[in-house]
């Protein structure tokens, strides 16, 4: 019986260490989130650090994106067109392909595509510079990281995101028409009328908006998880795999949330 209520308890403060693990990993993620907005009003703000990131996270993570969307159109627009020409509704490939993709999936893939690019990227470069003390550098010549780290990642993801966005959904409708025309025998102008119409001002609104998150989350996870990196070079392939993970999770419950809140309100 001794055993058994050693072992219990032992559980017990495993779950309590564990919670409180948690609550100081929110408390920071916050305080870091606070730190940053923080580093905006006091500015000057970094114009040239944001540019350059801009160009580092979201320029060469477009081709990536780019393949992604193009090819998610034309599998949507194959598996639809062949699915539904049994029921005689070929015809609504176009607007399918392009609702779907412009709310959610030109959304959620450029959004993991940009996590598991740019995101792991920003963890491994700060989780390498917090292993060779270049942020502890950074503070002993009194330059903030925040301001120089953080700030200008999480601005030029927040921007890029949604602009990789829009650019992903055209060139996933063009993929869906590339293969309607090919192999469905839907002329171009005639998916192009049918999509036009489909697609109204709020659904690219609901669509693009949420990636402004998206994007934020990214960059702010990235970040939080590279600063807090230890136990050397496997610290930083930990760090890495976290800001991947949790990254992703946020895109997907997030997705949830905003297409629920979206028909909530009549979006």
């Amino acid at each position: 019986m001794k055993i058994r209520a050693m072992r219990s308890l032992r559980r017990f403060e495993n779950l309590g260490e564990s919670v409180i693990a948690l609550f100081e990993r929110v408390s920071d993620f916050v305080s870091l989130v606070g730190a940053t907005f923080m580093a905006v009003l006091r500015g000057p703000f970094p114009f040239s650090l944001c540019v350059e990131q801009f160009h580092v996270l979201v320029i060469r993570s477009a081709p990536l994106v780019f393949v992604t969307a193009t090819s998610t159109g034309a599998v949507m627009a194959l598996q639809f067109g062949y699915g539904m020409e049994r029921f005689g509704g070929k015809l609504y490939v176009p607007t399918i392909v392009s609702i779907s993709i412009v709310r959610v999936l030109g959304p959620v893939f450029t959004c993991l595509m940009l996590a598991g690019r740019a995101g792991a990227g920003v963890a491994a470069e700060l989780g390498g510079m917090k292993v060779s003390q270049q942020v502890d550098a950074l503070r002993a010549l009194g330059s903030d990281p925040v301001r120089k780290l953080v700030l200008p990642r999480v601005v030029a993801l927040t921007l890029g995101a949604p602009l990789l966005t829009l650019l992903a959904d055209i060139l996933g409708i063009v993929g869906g028409m590339v293969v309607s025309t090919s192999a469905l025998g839907i002329s171009s102008s005639l998916y192009l009328e049918k999509a036009y119409s489909a697609i109204s001002l709020a659904d690219i609104c609901v669509g693009t908006g949420k990636t402004v998150a998206f994007g934020m989350f990214i960059g702010f996870l990235g970040c939080f998880n590279g600063l807090r990196t230890k136990d050397g070079t496997a610290g930083i392939g930990f760090s890495t795999t976290q800001a991947v993970v949790l990254g992703s999770i946020v895109i997907m419950v997030g997705d949830v949330l905003f297409t629920k809140l979206s028909f909530l309100f009549g979006w």
